[in-house]
């Protein structure tokens, strides 16, 4: 626990997170600013659609109190009982003869006719009292209005006769309504295209994070796998490169998208009415700040979630792996509270996040509707003062609505921008691991190395000075057989793991073939080393592709050559598919043999110069060991073979026997020159003996 709880400690990037996580957008400009552009056209679409309804309101439907004046059939828009009638003109600078009139009184419309500029006049701005003197006959089917010049009688209005006098409202109402769908179908075909490019784009970034990363972790030394576990590794390459698609697929662009939605709403709505604007924006400041409080807060439970995650992942990676050994031992009720005790502090974590939410997303919508309240109430004095009209009020409102909008969705972006930058700085935590086995870009290159492998005064350490093998020099021959024995702890398998560079020293030199491995490139290194190791892992796949392990330049005949050679042909042969046999991950279905059969072939087919084997048979049965022992005596012909072993008398046949003690070479011969020395190989020889006996 104590490494994951080491990654809490993240590096601080600030501003240079951003403009690296901006980087891998680059070469997706023209997308984002094509998806940029689209959401411009939403937001300009979002301002007209308001002020479309609000044309509606006040042109159409608000407007029956636009008198008709009495004209000729030529300047005339309409006729009514023989009468030619328009409305295409302005009462404060047209003067007409004569004037009809709609009024609206107690549900019904009355028409009235004969009327005189200055009674048209009267009847607009003197509502409440033109109303006061208002007589409705018994019938209801006329009303008296005392107006400027008299009492005015007018005639109640059939539903018919109302549409045919307000003809221009419906069809102007019905080409507001044309304009309007119109307007909603570029609304959307804008969308899906702004979704389509952003989705697109976003996902081709996290594709090419997620191949970096990965062929970034394949770089690194075995040293970095010895100290971080792979659980958390695995949890950088999916949630955490999973938590950066919203980034880049919605976040980037929405976020610009929406501060420009903010500006041009408060840019009509003061240009509208900077009065009601103030008033009924009073609020909004105190949104600005409630959110930015919260992002901090936000910002913090993020990482600690992305931790927390990365540590529950660990566990399972590790526990899955070791199932078997857990149920050997009976220990799944203790392994069980440890995940309920690591799901709780996630649990605990992700309660917290909720709980901001929970006080957050409710008090901004109270502001919002309170903000609605305060133009409601100030919106309704400047009507009756005759300042606003009422599709002006309504255009408040929706902008109001539409304001607070942005607001919360540039919250819920900052959220997630907040849990993307909590995981892209644990991702570059990860990418910025350095390669501590560094190549030269002039190294020597090797058309085919002959084998001889020379250690000289060779120091190295896992950890610092703790030196676990100590001025250890020693020449190995083209073609030698030789092996290493010795304790526990010794220092037998650093050796293998040096001759392939997969460390590097700390003092001395290791050379192949007379050349340093530092002026080797590692690829040409490790392609001429074949090492077969004591714990075999097999891929998920099938017996054909373990062998090859995606290596094109391996046919199919070279795979059963090797096969064949190392007499695993035996039991490949006996299985349904043969060589495209599925094979479950590590090789479940396989028995430890045949999984060690399946690595010799492995290490055949690419045909290595050098063969290095580390205990490759101390898991296997003694027929299986048989039919490698077979095999061992074919494959080492031509090639230098370093072998590893506990077991001695797997090893008598080789050239040169090295005893390696406290990580020093003690001593070294054949079989019969080593037990004639009576030192520690003899010792080590007799105590096997004695154990078997």
């Amino acid at each position: 626990m104590a490494k994951i709880e080491k990654e809490q400690v993240i590096t601080s990037y600030k501003g240079r997170l951003f403009r690296r996580l901006l980087g891998y957008a680059r070469p997706y400009a023209g997308s984002f600013v094509m998806a940029f552009l689209l959401v411009l056209a939403v937001t300009a679409l979002n301002l007209y659609h308001p002020t479309l309804i609000a044309r509606a309101i006040d042109d159409h439907i608000e407007n029956y109190g636009h008198p008709y004046a009495v004209v000729s059939e030529e300047e005339a828009q309409m006729q009514y009982q023989g009468t030619w009638l328009t409305r295409d003109f302005d009462i404060e600078t047209a003067d007409y003869g004569s004037y009809c009139q709609i009024v609206y009184y107690g549900e019904h419309y009355y028409y009235f006719t004969g009327l005189q500029r200055d009674e048209v006049i009267f009847v607009r701005d003197n509502t409440d009292s033109l109303f006061a003197s208002a007589q409705l006959s018994p019938s209801g089917d006329s009303l008296k209005l005392l107006m400027s010049g008299g009492v005015q009688e007018g005639k109640l209005l059939s539903s018919d006769e109302l549409v045919l006098l307000r003809q221009n409202d419906i069809d102007g109402i019905l080409k507001i309504g044309l304009i309007y769908g119109l307007t909603l179908a570029a609304y959307a075909l804008c969308n899906i295209l702004q979704v389509y490019l952003l989705q697109k784009s976003g996902q081709s970034i996290i594709y090419d994070i997620r191949n970096e990363l990965f062929a970034h972790v394949h770089s690194l030394p075995l040293r970095f796998f010895d100290t971080h576990p792979v659980g958390q590794t695995v949890t950088r390459i999916t949630n955490d490169i999973e938590s950066l698609s919203r980034l880049f697929s919605d976040v980037l662009v929405s976020v610009a998208a929406n501060v420009l939605r903010i500006i041009g709403y408060l840019v009509v709505l003061f240009c509208i009415s900077v009065r009601l604007s103030l008033r009924s924006l009073i609020l909004v400041p105190v949104v600005a700040v409630v959110t930015a409080v919260f992002q901090v807060v936000f910002r913090k439970i993020y990482r600690l979630i992305r931790t927390k995650v990365s540590a529950l992942n660990t566990f399972l990676s590790e526990h899955i792996s070791g199932m078997k050994l857990i149920q050997l031992f009976a220990r799944e009720d203790y392994k069980y509270e440890q995940l309920k005790a690591t799901t709780a502090d996630l649990y605990r974590s992700r309660m917290q996040e909720l709980m901001c939410y929970a006080v957050y997303r409710p008090l901004v919508s109270l502001l919002y509707t309170l903000s609605v309240v305060l133009v409601l109430y100030h919106g309704t004095d400047f009507v009756l003062e005759g300042v606003l009209t009422i599709g002006i009020i309504y255009i408040f409102v929706d902008y109001v609505q539409a304001l607070f909008e942005p607001i919360q969705h540039l919250t819920e972006q900052f959220s997630t921008l907040q849990n993307a930058l909590a995981s892209a700085e644990k991702i570059f935590t990860l990418m910025d691991e350095k390669n501590t086995i560094e190549e030269k870009p002039d190294f020597v290159s090797v058309e085919r190395f002959k084998g001889k492998i020379e250690f000289r005064n060779v120091w190295f350490a896992y950890e610092e000075e703790d030196y676990v093998l100590r001025d250890v020099s020693f020449v190995i021959n083209p073609g030698e057989k030789v092996a290493f024995v010795g304790a526990t702890g010794a220092g037998k398998s650093s050796i293998l793991n040096l001759i392939g560079r997969y460390y590097d020293i700390q003092k001395g030199e290791i050379l192949i073939d007379d050349i340093n491995i530092r002026d080797l490139s590692l690829k040409q290194l490790r392609s001429a080393i074949g090492q077969v190791q004591q714990d075999v892992f097999i891929f998920t796949g099938d017996i054909k592709s373990n062998i090859r392990l995606l290596n094109d330049e391996i046919s199919d005949e070279q795979i059963a050559v090797a096969a064949k050679a190392v007499n695993a042909d035996h039991f490949i042969d006996s299985l349904p598919k043969k060589y495209d046999d599925p094979v479950t991950e590590r090789g479940s279905t396989l028995s430890a043999g045949q999984r060690q059969l399946l690595s010799f072939a492995r290490t055949l087919s690419i045909n290595p110069a050098i063969l290095v084997m580390d205990e490759a048979t101390a898991n296997i049965d003694t027929e299986t060991e048989q039919l490698i022992q077979q095999a061992l005596e074919t494959m080492m012909k031509g090639r230098t073979t370093i072998m590893v072993a506990h077991r001695l008398s797997t090893i008598q046949h080789a050239d040169n026997i090295m005893v390696i003690h406290k990580g020093k070479l003690r001593e070294s011969g054949t079989h019969q020159q080593l037990l004639a020395k009576d030192g520690i190989y003899k010792k080590l020889y007799e105590l096997q003996l004695y154990s078997n006996s």
